[in-house]
């Protein structure tokens, strides 16, 4: 991918007119699409820390969650929703100690505000970007430059996908689009969810006849079944950086929980999800 389309998928780049928009939409994420687990408030409890976290991490880390606190620590709390909409909370003062983010244009969006620290930024696990299909109807197709997905779809039918403009599974589906020469055609018909696991649903309840999402995504669903896997030339690298916020510089025990998630005792958890490890 040449300088310019990378450009054009970092935040920021061309959101200019989006902005009020964006403003609303991340406002309203904050309030519905956040789901948190083991804890109903954003309120800082005195021995757990407060993970935000891309909505695809959301069952490994429940499960890695759950190791951590066999140590004998206090169960993290996580907040899932789109990076984009997490990393905005961070901006806006949310109380966060760890951000894990679905790419690294959002960790970057946090560190030029200097908002986490950033000796203890890493990028531990990755992914892979997956067409998907209802159960019931997948079919295999080959995921190549020729393929044409707008006949896919069927004249109605709309492309299930995270919001290119805010959503690291959208930026990273646009950037499969473009490659195989079919974002002109697909960019009207796109369904733009607000996080990966919304774009999951369309196409489990049948309301789109495609989407694209993670692999880790498609994996864990009983509705929906991977027809295709972009080749890996097709969009930049998936990584999942994470780092300690800059509010829990001082905090010992938000450091270990960080070298914990990003360290070889995770390792088999990440693995059980389907997540692959950084080399």
């Amino acid at each position: 991918m040449d300088a310019g389309r990378r450009d054009a998928l970092r935040p920021g780049a061309d959101d200019t007119h989006l902005e009020p928009l964006m403003q609303r939409r991340h406002a309203l994420a904050a309030m519905s699409g956040m789901t948190l687990g083991a804890c109903p408030a954003l309120g800082r409890a005195s021995d757990a820390r407060l993970v935000f976290a891309a909505a695809s991490l959301q069952d490994a880390l429940r499960g890695i969650g759950q190791d951590w606190a066999a140590r004998g620590h206090a169960l993290p709390r996580f907040a899932f929703a789109a990076s984009s909409a997490l990393a905005r909370q961070v901006v806006q003062g949310a109380p966060a100690d760890l951000f894990l983010s679905a790419d690294e244009a959002w960790m970057d969006y946090l560190q030029q505000r200097d908002l986490i620290v950033p000796e203890t930024r890493v990028s531990p696990v990755g992914n892979a970007l997956v067409l998907i299909a209802p159960a019931q109807r997948a079919r295999p197709v080959a995921l190549g430059r020729g393929t044409d997905l707008a006949a896919l779809l069927g004249p109605d039918g709309r492309l299930a996908a995270g919001d290119p403009a805010h959503v690291p599974a959208g930026r990273y589906a646009q950037a499969a689009l473009e490659w195989m020469g079919q974002w002109p055609a697909i960019r009207p018909r796109l369904a733009r969810a607000d996080n990966v696991r919304a774009a999951l649903l369309l196409v489990e309840r049948g309301e789109a006849p495609l989407g694209i999402v993670y692999a880790t995504d498609a994996a864990a669903s009983r509705g929906a079944r991977v027809i295709g896997t972009f080749p890996p030339e097709s969009h930049p690298p998936i990584t999942y950086p994470f780092a300690l916020t800059r509010r829990a510089a001082g905090d010992a025990q938000a450091r270990a929980l960080l070298a914990f998630l990003a360290g070889p005792d995770a390792a088999p958890g990440w693995r059980r999800f389907g997540f692959p490890l950084a080399q």
